[in-house]
Formats: C-alpha cells, structure tokens, sequence
C-alpha cells in the first residue's frame, strides 16, 4: 500500500525512524499532525528490500471556494531530491492521495539549497517552482553551523555587537531558564501576543501550542524564557529533532530591551543544541537583508560566517490547472487585501 497505515505500529515505528535517520524535519514527523489538528494527514512512501527509501507526510487542507483539496508536504519530502526519478516514483504513490480527497495540488518546499540546475530538472519534469513572496515557509534562512563546534568556536564567529550583547545581558543579571510547565507556556502566549501586536503579525491560538507542548517531548521541545528582577522579558520555543535545533517562535516584552535578553536566551538555546550535538540551528525565516531590518540584523549578527540560505521553494505537482491557477493568482491578492484591511482598522 502506497499509504501509511498509522494503525500499523510495526510500521509506524520503521517510518519515524527513517525519518530521524535522515535528519528530516520536525513537521515530516507524523506527530507534527498532531499540532496542525485542522489539517488531515497522510504518509506515503517507497520500500526497497524491505527498507523504506523515501517518505512524505502530508498534510491537506480543504479550500471551500473551489470544493478541493491541497496537499502540502512541509519540508518534504525526506529523500534525495537531486534524484528526480525517485521523487517521481514517491509522488506517483501521492496521486493516490490526491485522488482519494479530490486535490488540486501537491507542494512540497524541501529544505535543499537552491539551485538553477535542480530547478530546471524539475520544470522539464512537469513540476512547477514557485518561488515568490507567498510561499507558505520562508525562502530565506538563517542556518548556523554546529557541527563539531565549541562554545568558543562560535563566540568567536559572531557579530562584534551580538558578542557584546550577550555580555551585557550576563552584566545585567538577565537569567535564562527553560521548562515545559503550563504557567511558562502563559508567560510565553502573554510576550507572544505583544510580539504579535507591535509587529502585526498573525497571532495562533494558545491551543495551537499547547498541542505542541503534547506532541514532542522533553528532550525535543523546551520553553525558554528570559527574566530581569522578576520581570519576564523574552520567551521561546525551541525545538529539537532530526540532527536540527530549530527557534521555532520567539516573543518579547515591550520592556528593558536594553538590557539585550533576546541574545542570552538565543545563545543558552544554542548551547542546548552543542549539547545534543546538533548539526544546525535554525534561526528561521528573513525577508529582508539589510541592517535596517531588525529581524534581519538580529539574526545575522549570530549567523555572520554563514549568511542568508536560500531554499528551492516550492515545487509544485498540479492536479487541476483552472483551480490551481485560480488559488495561485487570485488568493494571494485576497489575503493582502485582508491584511491591508486589518492594519487600517488598527489604527
């Protein structure tokens, strides 16, 4: 069968096993379905031998205005994707998927560099590549390298002034601690919802991390929170898996932002990440790359050897051209509008 049995265990435990084995990401992982509870999810994959070759959790979202389906494999699928005859092999076990919930589209953004030669291997195969400002996971990363690195190692390949603001913070007794209990994931949903507001910027609901809290354990995902005399300053919620540490969402108060809380607290979640012997901690997404840009400029400072990684983007396999031409041209324009919307009622 083309389709994961999730009642299979056997089964079950061979995927997720390939799937760590292969530094996959955390949202292949089959419990990533359990934080996006709105979505459905599915699992193909392909066997040689016995042995699983390439896997694809999928997760499909239903779009009411054109009474279809899309899939999305986020950063997948978990195989060698310079290998296009073994992606074709794996999406030809996902058109049974999409038959089954009547798809319009399947779009996978693995997490490859881009690269001109792999793009246009794919277009001659009859994908798509979409690589615009509305992909769903960011294009542009802030990757820093860990592998066989000291804590010393990577001082030294920071920015001047991230490196001097992590000894401010230390001079100002900012404290850095961590935990998994619920009255943190409140203090993290409070600076959350600042952070939200002042960058206007969707806010999930708190529901939303609680199930992630429910979904990895506690050697995969922590709270970290930063404080000054009591005052909670800066929260986080890193998570660890398949050979990546990744900061996953960050928050912080309006308050003391000169006392630096947000570069001590990344750079404990960075020591957690040595401590695992993690291959890569994952900064996320920027849009921008000037040092006008704050996130930008935050980020950088700590990733100053790497630079910007740019991904592929989206490869795209088109099931029902009209409806994907109508989704792809059309919804983006209604969304911004929406957004547009939004900030006018702010003010």
């Amino acid at each position: 069968m083309p389709i994961l049995d999730k009642n299979n265990k056997i089964q079950v435990e061979k995927y997720n096993k390939f799937l760590k084995d292969n530094n996959a990401s955390a949202m292949q992982d089959l419990r990533w379905g359990i934080v996006k509870s709105n979505w459905i999810q599915e699992a193909v994959y392909l066997e040689e031998n016995e042995n699983i070759i390439a896997a694809m959790t999928i997760l499909l979202n239903k779009v009411p205005v054109f009474n279809s389906y899309m899939m999305y494999a986020s950063r997948g699928p978990v195989c060698d994707m310079s290998n296009i005859e073994l992606v074709k092999r794996l999406v030809k076990e996902a058109d049974v998927v999409a038959k089954k919930y009547n798809a319009f589209v399947l779009k996978f953004d693995p997490e490859i560099k881009y690269d001109e030669k792999i793009k246009q291997i794919y277009l001659k195969n009859g994908f798509k590549i979409f690589d615009g400002h509305n992909v769903i996971q960011p294009r542009y990363n802030m990757i820093l390298n860990l592998e066989n690195k000291t804590e010393e190692e990577l001082l030294k390949q920071f920015g001047e002034k991230t490196r001097y603001n992590i000894k401010v913070a230390t001079k100002k007794n900012i404290n850095v601690r961590y935990s998994r209990n619920e009255e943190d994931l409140k203090i993290f949903y409070d600076l959350y919802k600042t952070t939200t507001i002042r960058d206007e910027i969707g806010c999930r609901p708190y529901e939303y991390f609680e199930r992630m809290l429910e979904a990895y354990n506690e050697d995969e995902l922590r709270i970290y929170i930063a404080e000054h005399e009591g005052d909670s300053l800066s929260s986080a919620i890193a998570l660890n898996y398949g050979g990546k540490m990744f900061y996953i969402y960050g928050a912080s108060s309006n308050e003391k932002r000169n006392l630096m809380p947000n570069y001590l607290m990344q750079w404990e979640m960075i020591k957690w990440g040595l401590e695992n012997k993690c291959n890569n901690y994952d900064f996320g997404g920027v849009f921008e790359f000037t040092n006008e840009n704050g996130l930008y400029k935050f980020k950088n400072g700590f990733c100053k050897q790497e630079g910007v990684t740019e991904y592929i983007g989206e490869i795209d396999k088109v099931y029902k051209p009209l409806i994907y031409s109508g989704y792809t041209n059309v919804a983006p324009s209604i969304q911004n509008l929406k957004k547009k919307i939004k900030k006018i009622i702010r003010k």
